[in-house]
């Protein structure tokens, strides 16, 4: 016992430093190794919530994809259907060219001035027939584009947001079924209401743009895209900046009662956003700077596409638009190519060459985007 107190007086500092650096790091292991798997929880979470974000990302995707495609094979077959047949019946020339045919086989029928008269009313009429369309296909296609965007935001958050991913803002409306069928059905506004000025307003610019030119004139390759580009150009800069927005969609939607539609139907959202609040955002969208710019873009390459198909038209029976033809043969040429400027929207030309413009897939996809976070 002696020694051992002896030991103790002797080592009493030594023990005490040495019981105090092994408490120390004992707590000091306890503590590193609790720290460590807090950061070992930590690293599950954050990767748990990337992998969980990466699947929002790819389901983002994927339903983007479905939403243009919707637009594409759906939706704008079947307004493009029931534009075809309101352009063909308020722009009806079959009465005027049976006169000119009769007048051609029987020359007695018709004076030389009553001939002259029309063949004026013809040229101003194919003229107005081949731009309303061209303008109506053009922004009908992207005018619809715009639409099914901004349902299938909707409808992609209310999906995701089932799977609690940290993409996802809180309190983003819903679409009520009906409000969504309103909404889409809309697109038919525009061969509803907007052709019944939409036609007047085009034919006034195509009588001043054609006023003085005779039938004799020569149009080359060149001459027709500029005649139909200052024909789209005054157009446009009529009234208002955005006065054009009026012929696709009801100024007041409050007022706005649906008429016969083309049924479109297709896809099924849940509820709580109203037509009207669907309406403001779509105006939204067409009076932005932005789709003013894919607009331009759009309308001068369905005017190229349209240039090009008539010589191509023309060189297919050995004539040639590159080198000119008068005013009064170009006639049937545009009577001939407005069935395909009509035509079913998976063979449309001008369609396809809007909906593979670079330009346009990344407005669509900035719309998609940016209307997701708002």
């Amino acid at each position: 016992m002696l020694s051992l107190r002896n030991f103790w007086r002797r080592h009493k500092r030594k023990i005490l430093i040495t019981s105090g650096v092994l408490g120390s790091g004992y707590f000091l292991c306890k503590l590193y190794n609790a720290h460590q798997q807090k950061l070992a929880d930590l690293e599950r979470e954050l990767a748990r919530q990337r992998a969980n974000d990466e699947l929002i990302k790819a389901q983002l995707q994927d339903h983007f994809e479905n939403v243009q495609l919707i637009a594409d094979t759906t939706t704008l077959p079947h307004a493009m259907q029931y534009l075809r047949t309101r352009i063909a019946e308020e722009l009806d020339l079959s009465q005027l060219t049976e006169r000119l045919q009769k007048g051609k086989d029987q020359p007695t029928t018709l004076t030389s001035s009553e001939k002259l008269e029309l063949w004026d009313r013809l040229k101003i009429l194919s003229f107005t027939q081949m731009l309303v369309s061209l303008w109506a296909v053009t922004m009908l296609s992207l005018y619809i584009k715009v639409q099914v965007n901004i349902l299938g935001r909707h409808l992609y958050i209310d999906t995701a947001r089932g799977l609690g991913s940290s993409l996802l803002l809180e309190n983003v409306d819903l679409v009520d079924r009906d409000d969504q069928q309103n909404f889409l059905a809309s697109a038919d506004f525009l061969a509803n209401n907007g052709l019944l000025a939409l036609i007047p307003n085009i034919q006034a610019v195509v009588t001043e743009v054609l006023e003085g030119k005779k039938l004799t004139d020569l149009f080359n390759t060149t001459s027709l895209h500029e005649t139909v580009m200052q024909i789209l150009n005054k157009f446009m800069s009529m009234g208002s900046p955005h006065q054009w927005i009026d012929y696709l969609m009801p100024e007041d939607c409050g007022h706005y009662k649906l008429g016969p539609s083309s049924s479109i139907d297709d896809m099924i959202l849940p509820d709580s956003m109203n037509f009207d609040q669907l309406m403001v955002e779509a105006r939204a969208v067409l009076s932005s700077a932005e789709f003013g710019k894919i607009m331009e873009i759009s309308l001068k390459v369905a005017v190229d596409a349209l240039v090009d198909d008539m010589e191509a038209q023309s060189q297919s029976t050995g004539a040639s638009l590159t080198l000119g033809m008068p005013l009064a043969k170009l006639l049937s040429r545009v009577l001939q190519i407005i069935p395909s400027l009509l035509g079913e929207a998976s063979q449309n030309q001008i369609i396809q060459i809007i909906r593979n413009l670079p330009e346009v897939e990344l407005f669509f996809t900035l719309l998609y985007a940016n209307n997701l976070l708002d």
